[in-house]
């Protein structure tokens, strides 16, 4: 049987006699058959064998297949090993590209960073400022403040990225760090799944219940305005009671917390404590104005606490207001 790719036309069939139709196959490309005299012969001496082409093929797929699985575990073996080797080298090729250090682990719950960054955020910026991180016996609940687009979020993750890749065996962006076994990593950081019916706060409610029921000393805590998505003076208790609750361990998890809600400073939410340390992202406001324009971010984690925002100068950079 023969085949072409277009129908021929009824004057080319007058010239070519012996061709008869036989099917056509629709497809990206249309195809038609005809028969001719060799192809009937052939017919009749071998018959159709397309149909056995199809079935020798599907046995031989079937023994292959039955081979290849009495290897099964070697394979899975060497995929395995494979895929090891794989990450192994990305996380070289990604240390020696980015300056990564190696880490010092330690069966001490405590975390010395210096000069962090976050792994991903310095990819994407022409600068990034480093910042240094200590948690020790004393000061575990960091509280940070500071004015929006400070870069409160990319420290408290970039915290948790050191210590993840610390785990897994991967040097991390900083200049050096000495990190303490963490047995959980726990965040509250806002986000929202769109497989869920939950609001994004009552997210947070449930983000923060299993890390208030299950922290131990060894764990990371990470909330990141926790609180901000109900009414102010309930979400303002809300994230007192949970500091008062870390303050109250004896040897508290490491507890990174950023927030805007400075009520809790001024009305007194949690106890005075040595475990409490209150930081803020510094800015360069030369006359301490509430909304000077001349105010610069400097992504710098200082000792301290902020009082201002600043939302109105962050929402005339994302070009909110017109002149």
């Amino acid at each position: 049987m023969c085949f072409f790719d277009e129908k021929i036309s009824e004057a080319l069939l007058i010239g070519l006699q012996d061709f008869e139709f036989a099917f056509s196959e629709d497809g990206e490309e249309r195809r038609f058959y005809y028969h001719t005299q060799k192809t009937r012969e052939l017919d009749n001496l071998l018959g159709d064998i397309y149909h056995k082409i199809l079935d020798m093929e599907r046995a031989i797929i079937r023994d292959l297949v039955c081979r290849v699985l009495q290897f099964l575990p070697q394979l899975t073996k060497a995929v395995n090993f494979a895929a090891e080797l794989d990450c192994i080298l990305s996380l070289a090729i990604v240390a020696r590209q980015n300056n990564y250090v190696r880490p010092i682990l330690t069966e001490d719950s405590i975390l010395e960073i210096q000069n962090g960054r976050h792994a991903l955020q310095e990819m994407t910026v022409d600068t990034f400022v480093p910042n240094d991180t200590k948690i020790r016996s004393a000061g575990r609940i960091n509280i940070i403040t500071g004015p929006n687009y400070s870069g409160k979020s990319i420290y408290i993750k970039q915290v948790a990225l050191v210590v993840f890749l610390a785990h897994i065996g991967s040097f991390v962006p900083a200049d050096s760090a000495v990190v303490g076994l963490t047995d959980r990593i726990f965040c509250a950081m806002g986000s929202k799944s769109m497989t869920t019916e939950q609001s994004t706060f009552m997210i947070d409610l449930h983000q923060v219940g299993t890390m208030l029921r299950h922290a131990t000393s060894r764990s990371l805590c990470l909330l990141d305005e926790f609180g901000k998505g109900t009414l102010t003076e309930d979400g303002i208790g809300l994230l007192g009671g949970t500091i008062s609750h870390f303050a109250n361990y004896d040897y508290p998890p490491k507890v990174l917390l950023s927030t805007h809600l400075t009520e809790i400073f001024t009305e007194n939410y949690f106890p005075q404590s040595e475990h409490i340390k209150c930081c803020t992202m510094s800015v360069l406001n030369p006359d301490g104005q509430t909304s000077n324009e001349d105010i610069i971010f400097l992504y710098r984690l200082v000792p301290g606490q902020a009082l201002l925002s600043f939302g109105l100068h962050c929402a005339q950079l994302a070009g909110m207001f017109m002149e």
